[in-house]
């Protein structure tokens, strides 16, 4: 039964992980304080209980995917192929929080090209679509993918794996501070304070207006994290930064907003 159990951790943990993570932002955003949030709401129109049902079933597939392809490169032995380390000295301990960072970038811009790839047009139904059904995203939406693009989604591991040296402690670093980031950019409200849009930060990382409006527009916007190869390849959307505005001024006002510039 224990062994069991370790076998199956993968799978369990991304599944708990998602219910937490994505779970508690919408009971907070959808069921308690709707109304208390209703100026940091991005889009006027509510998904409905279909839509939440949907996107949940298919989460609960995409963390089975993921839960099965760590299972691969952790219980057998491709893991000695990997760059996995379990001695905590074998590395300094300022690598552990660095190569989380290095490996969120690496996500971002595997990410960023798939996410392209599975928008041409002799994929985008087959692949992709699946996930823009979900034209106003709730957190449930995060992992609402199609089998084959959940397969896609999950190849990061290994990406990261067998190219960075990672400890356990950084992987179970990167695989919640990626999944929290993603749950963000899927929240259909936008939290950033008023002060966030003046500084190198809105310059540099993705908000979720950025990753609402490719939901809402379906074309650019194609980054997780980052807004980076976005503007490097001339794919974010022109509205973004007109978007991001109006809703900041909708919550604080232009004078508060002028006032934190």
């Amino acid at each position: 039964m224990e062994q069991t159990l370790q076998f199956l951790a993968p799978i369990l943990t991304n599944i708990t992980r998602y219910f937490i993570f994505a779970g508690i932002p919408f009971l907070i955003f959808y069921v308690l304080f709707p109304n208390y949030f209703s100026l940091n709401k991005i889009q006027d129109r509510w998904a409905k209980n279909k839509d939440f049902i949907r996107e949940i079933l298919h989460s609960m597939q995409t963390s089975v995917v993921i839960g099965l392809v760590v299972m691969a490169f952790v219980f057998t032995p491709l893991k000695y192929y990997s760059n996995i380390y379990t001695d905590i000295s074998a590395y300094p301990t300022w690598w552990i929080p660095l190569s989380i960072a290095v490996a969120l970038i690496v996500h971002d811009t595997y990410f960023y090209w798939m996410h392209r790839t599975v928008h041409h047009p002799k994929l985008y139904k087959t692949i992709h679509l699946m996930h823009h059904k979900s034209v106003n995203p709730s957190p449930w939406a995060s992992y609402s993918f199609h089998f084959f693009e959940a397969v896609i989604e999950a190849l990061i591991f290994p990406i990261i794996i067998f190219t960075l040296p990672m400890h356990p402690i950084a992987l179970a670093g990167f695989g919640l501070s990626s999944f929290i980031i993603n749950v963000y950019g899927h929240l259909g409200f936008e939290i950033t304070p008023k002060w966030f849009r003046h500084t190198v930060f809105f310059e540099v990382f993705n908000t979720s207006v950025h990753h609402n409006l490719h939901h809402k527009k379906f074309i650019g916007n194609y980054g997780l994290y980052f807004r980076v190869w976005d503007r490097v390849m001339g794919t974010e959307h022109p509205d973004y930064v007109k978007e991001y505005d109006l809703i900041q001024e909708k919550r604080f006002g232009k004078k508060q907003i002028a006032l934190a510039k």
